[in-house]
Protein backbone atom coordinates (compact mmCIF):
# COMPACT_ATOMS: atom_id res chain seq x y z
CA UNK A 1 0.00 0.00 0.00
CA UNK A 2 1.68 3.32 -1.03
CA UNK A 3 0.78 6.29 1.66
CA UNK A 4 2.46 10.14 1.52
CA UNK A 5 3.98 10.71 4.85
CA UNK A 6 4.17 14.10 5.13
CA UNK A 7 5.73 16.48 8.09
CA UNK A 8 4.51 20.12 8.60
CA UNK A 9 4.69 22.26 11.51
CA UNK A 10 1.50 22.01 14.05
CA UNK A 11 -0.71 24.95 14.87
CA UNK A 12 -3.30 25.68 17.33
CA UNK A 13 -6.14 24.17 14.97
CA UNK A 14 -4.67 20.96 15.42
CA UNK A 15 -5.21 21.16 19.05
CA UNK A 16 -8.19 18.47 18.71
CA UNK A 17 -6.84 15.82 16.73
CA UNK A 18 -3.28 16.30 18.74
CA UNK A 19 -4.93 15.60 21.76
CA UNK A 20 -7.00 12.67 20.34
CA UNK A 21 -3.78 10.82 19.40
CA UNK A 22 -2.19 11.96 23.00
CA UNK A 23 -5.09 10.11 24.83
CA UNK A 24 -4.49 6.91 22.51
CA UNK A 25 -0.72 7.39 23.10
CA UNK A 26 -0.64 7.29 26.87
CA UNK A 27 -4.06 7.21 28.74
CA UNK A 28 -4.28 8.45 32.20
CA UNK A 29 -0.89 9.50 31.37
CA UNK A 30 -1.29 11.73 28.61
CA UNK A 31 -1.00 15.64 28.65
CA UNK A 32 -4.28 17.67 28.81
CA UNK A 33 -5.17 19.74 26.22
CA UNK A 34 -4.66 22.73 28.03
CA UNK A 35 -1.25 21.47 28.59
CA UNK A 36 -1.07 20.60 24.78
CA UNK A 37 -2.23 24.17 24.18
CA UNK A 38 0.45 25.61 25.89
CA UNK A 39 2.83 22.97 24.51
CA UNK A 40 1.77 24.37 20.74
CA UNK A 41 2.12 28.62 21.39
CA UNK A 42 5.80 28.24 23.52
CA UNK A 43 7.92 30.03 21.09
CA UNK A 44 10.70 28.18 22.26
CA UNK A 45 8.78 24.58 21.59
CA UNK A 46 8.96 23.14 18.50
CA UNK A 47 5.84 21.32 16.96
CA UNK A 48 5.54 19.28 14.18
CA UNK A 49 2.70 17.30 13.18
CA UNK A 50 2.55 13.95 10.23
CA UNK A 51 0.18 13.48 7.86
CA UNK A 52 -0.42 10.64 5.69
CA UNK A 53 -2.71 11.41 3.06
CA UNK A 54 -3.57 14.17 4.47
CA UNK A 55 -4.87 12.77 7.83
CA UNK A 56 -2.85 13.62 11.04
CA UNK A 57 -1.67 10.38 11.95
CA UNK A 58 1.27 11.91 14.59
CA UNK A 59 3.11 14.73 16.24
CA UNK A 60 6.10 15.54 18.00
CA UNK A 61 6.48 18.38 20.43
CA UNK A 62 10.20 19.49 21.87
CA UNK A 63 11.65 22.54 23.56
CA UNK A 64 14.55 24.65 23.41
CA UNK A 65 16.79 25.53 26.47
CA UNK A 66 19.32 27.83 26.76
CA UNK A 67 21.43 25.86 29.37
CA UNK A 68 25.05 28.37 30.82
CA UNK A 69 25.65 29.18 27.33
CA UNK A 70 24.84 25.80 25.39
CA UNK A 71 21.46 25.49 23.28
CA UNK A 72 19.85 21.99 24.28
CA UNK A 73 17.07 20.11 22.64
CA UNK A 74 14.27 17.86 24.71
CA UNK A 75 11.98 16.19 22.98
CA UNK A 76 8.99 16.05 25.34
CA UNK A 77 6.30 13.72 23.34
CA UNK A 78 6.73 12.00 20.22
CA UNK A 79 3.10 10.37 19.36
CA UNK A 80 2.06 8.30 16.60
CA UNK A 81 -1.67 7.03 16.32
CA UNK A 82 -1.98 3.41 16.99
CA UNK A 83 -3.23 2.43 13.65
CA UNK A 84 -0.19 4.15 11.89
CA UNK A 85 2.22 2.48 13.96
CA UNK A 86 5.23 0.32 12.31
CA UNK A 87 5.04 2.91 9.31
CA UNK A 88 8.13 5.32 10.11
CA UNK A 89 5.77 7.89 11.00
CA UNK A 90 8.04 7.98 14.54
CA UNK A 91 11.40 8.18 12.62
CA UNK A 92 10.32 10.63 10.43
CA UNK A 93 9.06 12.79 12.80
CA UNK A 94 12.73 12.43 15.28
CA UNK A 95 14.19 12.98 12.21
CA UNK A 96 12.50 16.31 11.45
CA UNK A 97 12.69 17.70 14.70
CA UNK A 98 16.38 17.39 14.50
CA UNK A 99 16.96 19.20 11.28
CA UNK A 100 14.87 22.12 12.79
CA UNK A 101 16.98 21.47 16.31
CA UNK A 102 20.47 21.89 14.23
CA UNK A 103 18.88 24.88 12.34
CA UNK A 104 18.08 26.59 15.43
CA UNK A 105 21.93 26.33 16.64
CA UNK A 106 20.85 22.75 19.44
CA UNK A 107 23.87 20.98 19.63
CA UNK A 108 22.61 18.11 22.51
CA UNK A 109 19.03 16.67 22.20
CA UNK A 110 17.74 14.69 25.59
CA UNK A 111 14.40 12.87 25.74
CA UNK A 112 12.51 10.03 28.32
CA UNK A 113 10.90 7.17 27.75
CA UNK A 114 9.41 4.67 29.75
CA UNK A 115 11.67 1.67 30.43
CA UNK A 116 8.63 -0.82 29.17
CA UNK A 117 7.71 1.68 26.27
CA UNK A 118 10.19 -1.07 23.76
CA UNK A 119 8.84 0.31 20.69
CA UNK A 120 10.37 3.92 22.04
CA UNK A 121 13.82 2.36 23.15
CA UNK A 122 13.53 0.67 19.97
CA UNK A 123 12.86 3.84 17.95
CA UNK A 124 15.50 6.24 20.27
CA UNK A 125 18.34 3.50 19.82
CA UNK A 126 18.05 2.98 15.80
CA UNK A 127 18.17 7.42 15.85
CA UNK A 128 21.84 6.58 18.06
CA UNK A 129 20.74 8.17 21.22
CA UNK A 130 22.38 7.28 24.42
CA UNK A 131 21.41 6.03 27.59
CA UNK A 132 22.56 8.41 30.06
CA UNK A 133 20.22 7.83 33.03
CA UNK A 134 17.70 5.52 34.76
CA UNK A 135 14.96 7.50 36.30
CA UNK A 136 13.28 6.28 39.64
CA UNK A 137 9.63 6.65 39.18
CA UNK A 138 9.87 8.81 36.63
CA UNK A 139 6.09 7.47 35.51
CA UNK A 140 4.67 7.11 38.88
CA UNK A 141 5.50 3.41 39.77
CA UNK A 142 7.52 2.97 36.40
CA UNK A 143 10.90 3.45 35.78
CA UNK A 144 11.71 6.10 32.88
CA UNK A 145 15.21 5.58 31.17
CA UNK A 146 16.73 9.40 29.63
CA UNK A 147 18.56 9.77 26.49
CA UNK A 148 20.99 11.85 24.59
CA UNK A 149 22.36 12.62 21.29
CA UNK A 150 25.21 14.55 19.84
CA UNK A 151 23.43 16.67 17.28
CA UNK A 152 26.47 16.72 14.75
Amino acid sequence: MMFALMVEKASIKDLDKLFEIEGKCFGFEAFTKEQLAYLLFDRNNVSLIAKINGEIVGFIIGRINFNGGQTVGHVLTVDVSPKHRRKGVGLKLLTEIEKVFKERGVKICYLEAREDNFAALNLYQKKRYKRVKKLRNYYGYVHGIRFMKILA
